[in-house]
């Protein structure tokens, strides 16, 4: 298992650098191209050559890619533009704890949620709970996430008064982990619709495939409670495919949490990536680029490590 973790991690360095390279390219080929949120455009020429001297914009562009590159590695993703003399790495740390905290939160809440009822629905197909389920589960997958959002916010917000509109924590008000749970729980509930409708799904088709195997059936002639023979026998093959949604659903730390964070004004990456990308900050959209990819490389390989640990047939 080691060396298959080692293997894998080298196999993804030259794909990580290959991502480099065209979301570096991408930004060079952008109308205006990085100079453009600099430069003022009554400069004059001659100030116009000394500021791309002062930023090394007037190199080749595999040079600037090449420096780019280099201080990356050593984890220096530069400065932002907008925010000039701000490192991109600090502003980067300053968001990632509170999109991991969101993601965590509401991947926890899909998984207790959606396994459960996709197992229940397996077990009683074509019943009234099946339907109910798999209706529930159509509406979750169709419904966009801004439209429940804003409309989560408009009833229980500011109509009951139940949840703030969006924010981490109240202003000016000390630290509370009541206040900090009571601002998490609409994000986080709006995040997890999706996921959760999705492994509901995924849940009901994998364990209906595994409660219709020859072993399951010897295991219910055996005399033991349709439950224990779930639990016991059935839940650990039919939570394969599973994995393989898990490992699907960390890469979405910036991209699938985006819009959400932005609803309910969530200051996390994929708000930054959403601000960065009006505002053409380069740097900051390089490196959360590079990031995205460091979580779907991440991402494959824990899904790879759980199959093994559920399944003892696949040896790696």
């Amino acid at each position: 298992m080691v060396s298959y973790i080692i293997r894998r991690t080298l196999m993804a360095i030259p794909l990580l650098f290959g991502i480099t390279i065209l979301s570096f390219a991408i930004i060079q080929a952008a109308p205006g191209g990085p100079t453009a949120v600099l430069m003022d455009p009554t400069m004059s020429p001659e100030n116009r050559i000394k500021f791309e001297e002062k930023y090394g914009l007037n190199d080749p562009v595999h040079v600037q890619y090449i420096r780019w590159v280099g201080n990356m590695v050593q984890g220096d993703f530069g400065t932002s533009l907008l925010r000039q003399g701000v490192p991109v790495t600090e502003m980067i740390m300053n968001r990632l704890p509170n999109t991991v905290l969101l993601m965590l939160v509401s991947t926890i809440l899909a998984m207790i949620i959606a396994i459960p009822f996709g197992i229940m629905s397996a077990m009683r197909p074509y019943s009234k709970l099946d339907y109910g389920v798999t209706v529930t589960s159509f509406l979750g997958v169709a419904t966009p996430n801004f439209w429940f959002g804003l409309i989560l916010i408009i009833i229980f917000s500011l109509q009951l008064g139940w949840f703030p509109t969006g924010g981490t924590h109240t202003m000016n008000a000390p630290f509370s982990l009541w206040d900090r749970i009571h601002h998490l729980i609409l994000p986080a509930f709006v995040l997890a619709t999706a996921d959760m409708a999705a492994l509901t799904r995924y849940t009901r088709s994998s364990m209906m495939e595994v409660l219709h195997q020859d072993y399951i059936r010897t295991a219910r002639s055996k005399g033991f409670k349709e439950s224990k023979v779930v639990i016991k026998h059935g839940i650990r093959n039919g939570m394969i495919p599973i994995i393989t949604i898990f490992g699907l659903m960390l890469p979405s730390f910036i991209g699938g949490a985006a819009i959400t964070e932005n609803v309910f004004s969530w200051p996390g990456l994929g708000r930054l990536f959403i601000e960065s990308a009006f505002n053409r900050d380069y740097p900051v959209i390089m490196a959360l680029t590079v990031l995205s990819a460091v979580f779907v490389v991440i991402g494959n390989l824990i899904a790879d490590i759980l199959y093994a640990i559920f399944d003892p047939r696949i040896e790696y």
